[in-house]
């Protein structure tokens, strides 16, 4: 049931400030999300937006909400033909190679499948009809097969990236047509070119134009409103703002009420990360080096609508916070009875309840602003401390379950599971690097400091980083 004070507020580009979240039905969210191009892999720029969404989306369900997600594929666009061509296939082979790859990079990343993923291609019939509708109105005019949105005749046209006409053609990314009654217009509808896929239309064969895919999917799927869309701010302008022209130019009706945009992520001395300028993470590139929980919480450690840049170093911290979590969600052995005894007598018990749910209560006035996930991250390494302190006075295993069980569904709302990372070394090698820490342990133990550090050393030279906490020595493997 939904909480009946809730009050998450997100930042509305369209409104340009925060506000209240408050769908059309009270317990449903119709949320689409813009989803990935598919001439090329995705890389990790994607994974920043896709689990931004992906938490919000899980903190909706956490809040109460009911919620239909739908993110669709692009399957028929300029730079998939020219991929296709290039690579001797079909846009359908080339669709179907990178879906798959995609769903399964995914699932790595532990984001959530979407409810729905509607193709471009399976839009068509509505893609017409849009464009047909838009004619009717006057919002729309054909030429030689090409149908062109008329932009001037929308009086509300920049509301969503707030500036003139006048500002957006100097920057904008438009398609050079003389014949184009202002070029500012966009393509609804393109004819035919030799050896390019093409669908019937009354206007000749062609295929759909970038931005009427998205509206005539959302039509599909949502209907003729929808509560949020998301992305990332480079498709603010011109998609984002050409589908609120194109949709409520055809409904007549409010296109989506919140417009939630991502910020982007770059490499260090980049401006950001995309596949036709090169500079890339590829995810499974990711995934070799890093968990998903680490690169997760590296992302989340950050406000979504801030800039970040992608290193080794910020990842590689995040995996050390992570493990101060995944330690306090350890089984725990019982303690003497004597010691349960004093525990009882200082009532850690209900300490720890009241620690655990004053740390609900905060984590949710984080998400609640903005979704806050760096405050969340911040609240959930302050109770993982309790529980680890607790644990170190001699707190049983009765005692600690209820503050590790609020961690463990906290983390969750964040996407993190708190597994152990996979070691990418075999059973032998294991042993040996568990067997070289004890070592150093027992060496530092007895004050031999210069022993300690070969045996630190013998271990980077067998790429295993080691991190010392008060929870023990963790390792992993770097290279």
């Amino acid at each position: 049931m939904l909480n009946a004070f809730m009050a998450l507020s997100l930042y509305n580009t369209l409104a340009r400030q925060k506000q209240e979240f408050k769908p059309r039905d009270p317990t449903h969210v119709a949320m689409y999300v813009c989803g990935p191009n598919l001439y090329g892999p995705a890389h990790i720029g994607h994974a920043l937006s896709y689990i931004t969404f992906d938490t919000l989306k899980r903190y909706l369900k956490f809040r109460g909400y009911h919620v239909k997600h739908v993110q669709n594929f692009t399957d028929i666009e300029d730079r998939i033909i020219e991929t296709a061509k290039k690579e001797n296939t079909t846009i359908e082979a080339l669709a179907e190679k990178y879906i798959a790859r995609f769903l399964n990079e995914m699932d790595a990343l532990n984001i959530q499948r979407a409810d729905a993923y509607p193709r471009a291609t399976e839009a068509i019939p509505t893609i017409v009809k849009m464009t047909q509708g838009l004619i009717e109105k006057g919002m729309a005019y054909e030429l030689d097969g090409d149908v062109y949105f008329r932009v001037r005749a929308d009086k509300d046209y920049g509301k969503l990236s707030h500036r003139s006409l006048d500002e957006m053609e100097a920057g904008a990314r438009v398609t050079v047509d003389e014949r184009k009654y202002d070029p500012m217009d966009f393509a609804l509808w393109k004819s035919s070119k030799p050896d390019e896929p093409a669908w019937d239309s009354p206007w000749g064969p062609g295929r759909p134009g970038w931005h009427i895919e998205c509206s005539a999917m959302n039509l599909n799927e949502h209907g003729e409103q929808i509560d949020l869309h998301g992305g990332g701010q480079d498709v603010m302008f011109p998609h984002h703002e050409n589908e609120i022209a194109q949709s409520e130019s055809y409904t007549g009706k409010e296109f989506a009420r919140y417009w939630v945009h991502n910020a982007l992520l770059h490499l260090p001395g980049q401006e950001k990360m995309t596949r036709h300028l090169g500079g890339l993470v590829l995810i499974p590139d990711a995934l070799a080096r890093h968990s998903s929980d680490a690169i997760r919480a590296f992302i989340l450690g950050t406000h979504y609508r801030s800039p970040l840049a992608w290193t080794e170093e910020g990842i590689d911290a995040a995996e050390r916070g992570l493990e101060r979590l995944r330690a306090a969600v350890r089984l725990t052995p019982s303690p003497s009875p004597q010691i349960q005894e004093q525990n009882l007598r200082r009532g850690e018990s209900s300490s720890l309840d009241a620690i655990s749910r004053e740390a609900r209560e905060k984590f949710i006035a984080m998400m609640d602003d903005d979704l806050n996930t760096a405050g969340a991250l911040g609240v959930l390494y302050d109770l993982a401390r309790e529980i680890n302190r607790a644990r170190g006075e001699g707190a049983n295993a009765e005692t600690l379950a209820p503050a590790q069980a609020t961690l463990q569904e906290l983390a969750g709302v964040l996407g993190l599971t708190l597994q152990e990372p996979k070691r990418a070394v075999t059973d032998d090698e294991a042993a040996k690097i568990d067997a070289l820490i004890a070592e150093r342990n027992a060496l530092r133990a007895a004050k031999k400091y210069a022993e300690a550090d070969k045996v630190r050393a013998q271990l980077t030279e067998m790429g295993i980083e080691i991190a010392d906490s008060a929870q023990g020595t963790t390792w992993k493997k770097v290279r």
